[in-house]
């Protein structure tokens, strides 16, 4: 049986691994963990609050944020404590919790990204496409599907690393082709407006200079959460697909692959804060009635 105590990539790693790599992967996880705590929680607490916040979009958001919060409140701490301690009790549980609180948050992402593509390709039939129902159903569904390939771990490693890499490569493919279509949708608007812009009243162009604005932002908006996507993943995608065919070629390195993954947890409440301005508003109020209410009972 290969040795146990390797770090999240699971492969036939050696017992001398150099202190200051494991110190520092654990020092990097530490931040992290406190951040995906912190936002996630803010960011859950303030849709819960914040009737107007609440849509169909909204429940793939609170998917995302507890799936992310799960990641900060449970794989990270295994993981520094599997990185300290060299467990091998921990290891199935970390790689199969992992997988699966990192296979929920990607999947959401991707189902975000298709969410935001239907709203600009369909935005007169979106509110009949993407029902609550619908959402609720998909959110369950990836639930569903993210455990139980997390449990591929039990039954093969090559399986394991497999289920990994093919579920890194169905979301970027699908969230490449959204986003592709959503910034052409876009341009066509844009297209679109600069030419009624040449042939209507003052008060109309403005109206449709306001259309091309959000049309932009919505753009610039998909950009962002495609590239925070992908350099949070592509690194695991390389280190799963080359583990799965030469485990030999497991080094101290690939820990911060692993690292990087999780990382993408602590970035998604800042990122959707940080474009999403009615969210970042209730977030700001959530927080500090959090605060003053703290400071009133001390």
């Amino acid at each position: 049986m290969a040795n146990e105590s390797v770090a999240l990539s699971g492969s036939n790693g050696n017992n001398s691994r150099p202190e200051t790599i494991v110190i520092i992967n654990c020092v990097l996880n530490v931040p992290l963990l406190i951040t995906a705590l912190i936002g996630n929680t803010l960011m859950l607490a303030a849709i819960l609050r914040t009737p107007s916040l609440r849509s169909p979009s909204t429940i793939l958001l609170c998917s995302l944020a507890v799936s992310d919060l799960l990641v900060g409140s449970v794989v990270h701490p295994l993981y520094i404590s599997h990185e300290i301690t060299k467990n091998a009790s921990l290891h199935p549980v970390l790689l199969t919790t992992a997988f699966a609180a990192c296979g929920v948050s990607l999947l959401t992402m991707t189902t975000i990204s298709v969410d935001r593509f239907l709203a600009l390709q369909y935005h007169m039939r979106y509110p009949n496409l993407m029902t609550t129902h619908r959402v609720m159903y998909a959110s369950a569904t990836i639930w569903f599907i993210s455990f139980v390939s997390s449990l591929s771990y039990f039954w093969s490693r090559n399986a394991y690393y497999s289920s990994i890499v093919a579920n890194i490569v169905i979301c970027l493919l699908i969230s490449t082709a959204c986003y592709i279509r959503i910034f052409r949708t876009v341009r066509l608007h844009q297209l679109q407006i600069h030419v009624q812009q040449q042939a209507v009243e003052r008060l109309n162009s403005a109206e449709s200079n306001q259309n091309m604005q959000h049309s932009k932002k919505s753009a610039i908006n998909t950009f962002i959460f495609y590239i925070v996507t992908i350099m949070c993943y592509t690194p695991m995608f390389i280190q799963m697909s080359i583990l799965a065919i030469y485990p030999q070629f497991w080094t101290n390195a690939w820990n911060f692959t692993d690292t990087l993954a999780f990382m993408n947890s602590s970035i998604n409440p800042v990122l959707f804060c940080w474009r999403l301005r009615e969210l970042r508003a209730a977030v700001i109020k959530t927080a500090r009635h959090m605060f003053c209410k703290q400071t009133e009972e001390n």
